[in-house]
């Protein structure tokens, strides 16, 4: 489903003037140089048509082997576009916001970390260490591997020898290659100091975002194209990817944000629409929500968040596509806002779904983040080919959760807390649809806890605050 980078076509242009070798025949016969000049012009821009028409085909064939697009005249399953959702009582409940008027913006420049520039592939940690003002790497443990941590204002990251798997506060990260131990010290991978450890010790640990932030969601799947079933009935990936969305893009609306979905209904969308729409709107952030499913394995849980895998870096994940390192990409541009933001959006989920954490990957085969011209992130919000979380999922109180979790992580954030209004409505007929019967008693209760909101609410417009939680490490 990834779209790949294929190479331009030739130009004719390019082939007007061909390079002839030199030959001391032509050199003592002009004429015949000449002929023989034309000859190739000719027969350069006939293998540029036949390159043209083989490219043609192939674009024609992938067209026919596309899923059919739903009809335009077919009810999608959401037709109210400002649907509003039920909030949960972690959050006090206000009016609805309305946002601002669009005012253009460019997008954020990315982040320059700065670094000690070294010809070395491998590089030894004290030493990258001392450079950034930072103490000592702290051994934690000689066996069975070296393990080292590194400290910073940020937060700490642990690495071993031999492992890709690390951790940064708690976190599961993954290094492009894994750190060696040379004569005793740890040395760690050019590229893994300038794309991982760095912006987690030494940038600005939230991305900075201006007022009234421009943030597109994008439901993964849609119309024929219905992503992966869940195991407890007849209901799709789209369907929760679409709710989850909904109930996100309120409550970020209510908190002065300008959100906006890629799909609003049941229809399909290319991945290369999907890039398209966040540039029209001229996206501060892009966030792509999708669940994930191992079936027939109904054993598999947990969360993954997803970004763009630097240049010169191996993939943590290739799902059977190709992985080539030396592929760049426009997102490449925002590696370390990436990785910060992908960081934000998985700790606030984990708070959620209990701390099944499946780590931070990077790929480089969602083609929904190749192109984009901002920070972006996909979210595999959980496994629905498994039973427990496929019961979660369907219950619109978890999505709430789900959407509340995310919300909490893109809006800015200041010393008192993060302030989250949430728009106040009574539970939505999709809500019944999308809920097993075995969920239906938490729908009842979520039903309750809505309308004891509603009672207790503050008057219209009015706003609380709420202290963030401290994080917990999974």
């Amino acid at each position: 489903m990834s779209l790949f980078s294929r190479k331009a076509p030739f130009s004719p242009g390019t082939l007007s003037q061909p390079v002839l070798p030199f030959h001391p025949s032509l050199k003592s016969d002009p004429v015949e140089t000449a002929c023989l000049a034309r000859a190739l012009q000719h027969n350069g821009k006939v293998r540029f048509r036949a390159n043209a028409s083989v490219i043609l085909s192939a674009l024609l064939l992938a067209g026919c082997a596309s899923p059919t697009r739903r009809n335009a005249a077919q009810a999608p399953i959401w037709q109210d576009l400002n649907a509003v959702v039920p909030a949960s009582p972690v959050f006090p409940v206000g009016g609805p916001v309305e946002p601002t008027p669009t005012v253009p913006q460019q997008p954020p420049a990315p982040i320059n970390a700065p670094f000690i520039q070294s010809t070395d592939t491998w590089i030894p940690l004290p030493r990258w260490s001392r450079a950034n003002n930072l103490g000592p790497p702290a051994q934690l443990a000689a066996r069975p591997s070296p393990t080292y941590a590194l400290q910073s204002t940020n937060g700490v990251f642990v690495l071993r020898a031999g492992s890709q798997l690390a951790q940064w506060d708690g976190l599961e990260v993954r290094l492009g290659f894994a750190p060696q131990l040379i004569d005793g010290q740890p040395y760690v991978h050019a590229l893994d100091l300038v794309k991982t450890i760095q912006p987690l010790l030494l940038c600005e640990p939230v991305p900075a975002l201006g007022p009234n932030p421009v943030i597109v969601i994008d439901p993964g799947h849609g119309g024929e194209n219905a992503g992966t079933k869940s195991v407890l009935g007849n209901h799709y990936e789209k369907e929760f990817t679409l709710d989850w969305a909904l109930r996100l893009q309120s409550l970020l609306m209510a908190n002065n944000c300008r959100a906006f979905l890629t799909r609003s209904n049941d229809t399909d969308l290319a991945l290369s629409n999907r890039v398209a729409f966040a540039t029209e709107h001229k996206a501060d952030l892009f966030i792509s929500l999708h669940f994930n499913s191992a079936a027939p394995n109904e054993t598999e849980a947990g969360l993954e968040t997803y970004c763009l895998t630097p240049v010169g870096m191996p993939s943590s994940l290739i799902r059977g596509f190709p992985d080539e390192m030396r592929q760049s990409f426009p997102n490449n541009a925002f590696d370390a806002q990436n990785l910060l933001l992908a960081l934000r959006v998985h700790r606030a989920l984990l708070q959620v779904n209990g701390h099944h954490d499946r780590g931070i990957r990077r790929a480089r085969f969602p083609g929904v983040l190749r192109g984009q011209q901002r920070a972006a992130v996909l979210v595999e919000g959980g496994y629905l080919s498994n039973p427990q979380e496929a019961r979660r999922i369907a219950d619109p109180a978890y999505r709430q959760k789900l959407a509340e979790a995310v919300a909490k992580a893109l809006l800015p954030r200041t010393s008192a807390g993060t302030a989250l209004v949430a728009r106040s409505a009574q539970p939505r007929e999709i809500d019944r649809q999308l809920t097993p019967a075995s969920v239906g008693e938490n729908e009842t209760n979520a039903q309750i806890r809505t309308a004891q909101l509603l009672r207790e609410a503050p008057t219209q417009g009015s706003e609380a605050e709420v202290p963030d939680k401290p994080a917990q490490a999974p």
